[in-house]
């Protein structure tokens, strides 16, 4: 997701722990290759070459412009025309745009099979196995992260053998902290739920606001359920439920998880009226240093420091109650991937492989964006939240505790939790009523694959 702009460096067991070929080593694959493929960008001649993203936080924002200005420079032939616009903008329009007359050659889409999958399925993604085995894509990122951005050549199977977007950050979704409100209340960073539960009562006791939590937009609905869910399920049950590979919605973890929302709304936990609160408005409450936590991604780091400092705002992961190892849902940020229809396949892969590949790691990580492999040699000073959010990840990495968002289950997925954690939150949906319809959801789409 989810929104994406962040930290990783997946391992295998990134998401869905599989054995099978990577994308690209040829084994069952397909293309749609016409002829050879290229890295010669000047023999395309003048190209001006569209892209879209959804880069648009402060940190990603910056790489993102820098890196562009950079490919021209490298490639003086090439015109890069960009549209920038977030996460949640470009979930509404991209279908539409590449379904046009004028479609983007490259942009950034959502993993799993509510965007990714469903675009694969309609014909407007190249897959993107040859270029891989041009630039090697598959022995610089992980083979789990690959999987990820892969599917059946129909679309109908997500971690398929064709390769259809490669991911230029990674993240994860924590709790970040301020530590002098957490000094203040004696308090050590909490590492399990019921820890940050018993901190979260005692800053409501002491007249503060415990969790910063904007809603409007929707999305960040699934990162406190995918939080949450996932320090009661642990890994590998929520990589199941999430695939269709086990489980049911109606659990008891994932029903406790809702439950503990709900009566973390009841009880004042959250932002007054937090569905009405933007996702942006409630980073900033806690930047100005309104509240105790805040849920949200590590794609917020340089907004929180520029706010706050280097130093002033932790960063933290729950540990699963199932292993007591770290557990969260993140991955990598939104694939780059190549319209269907493009004419300049060549140059748009040459892109790709520019803004993902190791050289790009330096830049992102200048402006508090974190590349999908994050260098060994990236040692951060301690104490500051960049630490904070290396060791972090590290530590989930090593764990194997990253899970996938919760939203990839299904086409409808999205707009089925969202909506149904906004009535969660407002108190308009019993949690029992609300995992239901989760469940109901999955029910139906994996019926009729």
């Amino acid at each position: 997701m989810k929104k994406a702009a962040g930290l990783a460096a997946v391992v295998a067991a990134v998401a869905l722990t599989l054995t099978a070929c990577a994308p690209g080593s040829g084994a069952g694959t397909t293309t749609s290759s016409a002829g050879p493929v290229s890295k010669d960008v000047a023999a395309a001649g003048k190209v001006t070459l569209t892209v879209w993203d959804q880069n648009v936080d402060a940190g990603i924002a910056e790489a993102q412009e820098a890196l562009n200005k950079q490919f021209e420079a490298k490639y003086p032939n090439v015109t890069i025309e960009r549209t920038a616009q977030s996460f949640a903008d470009l979930k509404k329009t991209l279908r539409l745009a590449l379904t046009s007359n004028t479609p983007p050659d490259v942009a950034q889409v959502n993993q799993g099979y509510p965007d990714m999958g469903a675009f694969v399925e309609a014909g407007l993604l190249r897959p993107l196995n040859d270029y891989d085995q041009l630039y090697g894509w598959s022995s610089y990122f992980p083979e789990g992260l690959l999987k990820q951005n892969s599917f059946s050549a129909d679309g109908k199977s997500w971690q398929g053998d064709n390769l259809f977007g490669v991911s230029q950050t990674g993240e994860l979704v924590g709790v970040y902290y301020n530590r002098a409100l957490l000094n203040q209340l004696g308090l050590e960073t909490p590492t399990t739920l019921d820890q940050l539960e018993a901190a979260m009562a005692k800053a409501k006791s002491a007249g503060i606001l415990p969790l910063s939590f904007g809603n409007l937009e929707k999305s960040p609905g699934i990162h406190i359920m995918g939080v949450t869910q996932a320090s009661l399920l642990g890994a590998e049950g929520v990589t199941k439920l999430v695939s269709g590979q086990g489980g049911a919605w109606t659990d008891a973890p994932t029903l406790e998880a809702a439950t503990k929302i709900a009566q973390w709304a009841q009880d004042g936990y959250l932002t007054p009226g937090a569905n009405g609160v933007s996702r942006d408005d409630a980073t900033s409450a806690f930047g100005r240093g309104e509240s105790l936590f805040l849920i949200n991604g590590t794609w917020q780091q340089a907004k929180l420091e520029t706010a706050m400092g280097t130093s002033a705002a932790g960063f933290t992961v729950l540990n699963s109650a199932v292993d007591g190892k770290p557990t969260t849902t993140g991955g990598q940020g939104l694939a780059w991937s190549i319209g269907s229809k493009t004419k300049n396949a060549d140059v748009a892969a040459a892109y790709i492989d520019f803004v993902t590949n190791a050289g790009s790691a330096e830049q992102l990580m200048s402006t508090g964006a974190l590349p999908t492999v994050l260098p060994a040699s990236y040692q951060p000073e301690a104490g500051t939240l960049a630490a904070d959010i290396a060791t972090q990840y590290r530590a989930v990495q090593a764990a194997n505790g990253v899970v996938p968002y919760l939203d990839y289950a299904t086409t409808t997925f999205y707009d089925t939790l969202t909506a149904g954690a906004q009535d969660l939150i407002a108190g308009q949906i019993t949690p029992q009523g609300f995992v239901e319809k989760l469940q109901a959801d999955q029910a139906a789409f994996l019926a009729k694959r």
